[in-house]
């Protein structure tokens, strides 16, 4: 079967829209493909909605097991180019990050990456990069619809926020500037992206350390919710 174009477009996502509903479908134990990382026990009761989301954030058409695939189509066409072999390794983190969460809850889903090998890269590396500058978009987009499923899981919140950030703070302009330089990004370009990051990122620890401090001032003798316990490390870093 000849494989289809990586485009990502709102035709692009509507190509793989049946596979990622089937996907979801399978992660919910209505397939074969049910994933073998499954907890045998869940700790703890999450709803269908946010089972839902979480199903959709691994395996949609706008969600991690997609975007791992099209950055390694890219790599078997091109080579090791850049940005796409650091933000795979990004990409590979949160898709473990999700396992975690769908383990933890015992929602079983596909183990394996359904979209490998089903896409092929672009044309050109340019073309590539323009692609998957809209890509994370969608991707954000895609948090942003997803986040009122979660919203009463504080845990899943965090990994849904710190996931979509990433995309927008991270990805977003290393795939914008690799389309402005021919679509590629040099040694030295990458370099100073992380530098960029590294200082966004320093400033947002601190402006956040505030906001905790005065959450943990007001939050004083009460009480945890259901839903209130901390979540396990999404392992990303942007």
């Amino acid at each position: 079967m000849k494989k289809r174009t990586m485009i990502l477009t709102l035709a692009a996502g509507s190509l793989v829209l049946g596979l990622g509903l089937g996907f979801a479908q399978m992660g919910q134990g209505r397939g074969p493909g049910a994933g073998r990382y499954a907890a045998a026990t869940a700790t703890q009761t999450l709803s269908k909605q946010a089972a839902d989301a979480l199903l959709e954030a691994l395996s949609g058409p706008e969600g991690e097991y997609a975007a791992y695939a099209m950055y390694t189509a890219v790599i078997d066409k091109y080579g090791d180019v850049e940005p796409y072999v650091s933000i795979r390794k990004a990409e590979a983190r949160h898709i473990e990050a999700l396992k975690r969460q769908l383990d933890r809850y015992g929602v079983v889903y596909p183990a394996e990456n359904p979209y490998l090998g089903q896409v092929s890269a672009p044309a050109s590396l340019e073309e590539a990069a323009k692609a998957w500058a809209k890509g994370e978009v969608a991707n954000v987009a895609m948090y942003d619809r997803l986040m009122g499923a979660v919203a009463d899981y504080p845990n899943l919140v965090r990994v849904f926020d710190h996931l979509r950030a990433a995309s927008q703070e991270r990805h977003l302009p290393a795939f914008s500037l690799a389309a402005e330089k021919g679509g590629t990004l040099s040694p030295e370009q990458m370099q100073e992206l992380h530098g960029t990051f590294a200082s966004q990122r320093g400033q947002g620890q601190q402006g956040q350390g505030g906001r905790d401090c005065q959450r943990q001032g007001q939050g004083r003798g009460q009480g945890h919710g259901p839903h209130g316990g901390a979540g396990p490390h999404s392992g990303s870093s942007r």
